[in-house]
């Protein structure tokens, strides 16, 4: 049975003062933070949360993230986070982030995380040990959404 896409809703984020620096600006390693509640929100609206990848065996660490800071996010804003699968092979992923300030809609940040995908500490490829997984992360694939400057 082919994979029915899902229409995945855009995670919300609302600042927190903890969140922020003495400026009441975000600190920057919040950012990071951020993408990861994002991506695990991805999964789960995707059909297959991390949890459920990691009932079957498969763990999927971070190889890399970046982060691209366009304009300060403040104590009491509420960020939206765009999540796409940016990049897919089977074997990596790379997710897409971009961050809007919900009122005014502007583009704060981008950003990236790549990721592998392992079974007992071994690197696997999913498009060959579990099709099925596979063929959800290619259902999101949107390479063309990542801006980049």
């Amino acid at each position: 049975m082919a994979y029915q896409k899902r229409e995945i809703q855009i995670y919300e984020h609302h600042v927190k003062y903890y969140e922020t620096d003495q400026m009441a600006i975000v600190h920057h390693s919040n950012y990071i933070r951020w993408m990861e509640e994002a991506r695990m929100d991805f999964m789960e609206q995707m059909g297959f949360s991390y949890k459920q990848m990691e009932e079957v065996g498969i763990i999927s660490p971070v190889l890399a993230v970046a982060c691209e800071y366009r304009n300060m996010v403040h104590f009491q804003d509420t960020v939206q986070i765009r999540t796409t699968v940016a990049a897919y092979n089977g074997i990596k992923l790379k997710i897409g982030y971009e961050m809007y300030n919900k009122e005014t809609g502007e583009l704060t940040t981008i950003g990236t995380s790549s990721h592998c995908f392992l079974v007992d500490g071994k690197p696997v490829s999913l498009k060959r040990s579990y099709p099925d997984i596979d063929e959800i992360f290619l259902a999101y694939l949107e390479p063309h959404r990542l801006e980049t400057k």
